[in-house]
């Protein structure tokens, strides 16, 4: 047993679809989240500027002291998780990994699409992997760079993401793709616009789900489950707005955030 906290952190808000996930998969878990809300994107950012971000993030975790550290977050699992790894002792989950897993365990015609922001589909960390594991797998990527603001501004169901779902989506879909990887975990807010665009035959793999079931598999391997809940079981930190956050994250998680936000100086981690 280990009582101590989950870290979990992304680049603003739509790491809470994790967090979500997480709550239904390990109730009795404590969560220590970190949205860099100040900062946000992190998909446009240079390599360098986004394993420099996510050390500050991570920082500011192991400062909360806690035991593992999940990021929900596809631009950074993509680009900076290798250089985390290496300087890092405490155990750290990405999405990558996990939500490849469950792609190929989906598809059936072997045609696998891959949206995600600019940072993630630049690194090619997800058809890399599902051709080590698949090698006569077809993939077809996209970048969409416009989901993260249009999410992180409420837009989930308006008219603005159902036009750029079409711009962004129309050759995957000519494809013939049965799959489609949500590799962004802000990207579920946008799941049934997404789902309408593409059509019932295709299947769409969330990012936030598949690391939620990867954090619970680790936690059972290692024993490292939770005895009993903190007093403040999720606690939540931002870069930026505290209002805005609790206002839209009660949207993401499907439950009212009140009073649980601190603001905090990331530079200083």
């Amino acid at each position: 047993m280990d009582n101590r906290s989950i870290g979990v952190f992304d680049s603003g808000l739509g790491g809470l679809t994790a967090v979500k996930q997480i709550m239904q998969e390990l109730p009795e878990e404590n969560i220590v989240y970190f949205g860099d809300t100040g900062r946000v994107p992190y998909g446009t950012r240079s390599r360098e500027t986004i394993i420099k971000y996510s050390k500050n993030d991570v920082n500011f975790l192991l400062s909360e002291n806690v035991k593992v550290i999940v990021i929900a977050c596809g631009t950074v699992s993509s680009v900076a998780i290798s250089a985390l790894k290496e300087e890092y002792d405490v155990p750290i989950i990405g999405v990558v990994e996990a939500t490849a897993a469950a792609a190929l365990s989906a598809s059936k015609n072997g045609k696998i699409g891959i949206i995600g922001t600019p940072g993630t589909i630049k690194s090619g960390s997800y058809e890399r992997l599902l051709k080590e594991k698949k090698p006569q797998i077809k993939t077809f990527a996209r970048a969409c760079p416009l989901y993260v603001p249009l999410v992180e501004n409420g837009h989930f169901e308006t008219k603005v993401s159902e036009l750029v779902t079409e711009e962004y989506l129309e050759e995957i879909r000519e494809k013939g793709v049965d799959t489609l990887i949500l590799g962004c975990t802000h990207y579920p807010l946008l799941k049934k616009t997404i789902a309408r665009y593409m059509g019932d035959e295709v299947t769409l793999i969330d990012a936030g789900a598949e690391v939620a079931r990867a954090l619970k598999a680790y936690l059972d391997e290692n024993g490292l489950h939770s005895a009993k809940r903190d007093k403040q079981q999720y606690r939540y930190f931002v870069s930026d707005n505290v209002d805005g956050f609790e206002n839209l994250g009660g949207l993401f998680l499907e439950k009212k955030i009140d009073g649980q936000v601190e603001k905090i100086d990331i530079e200083k981690y």
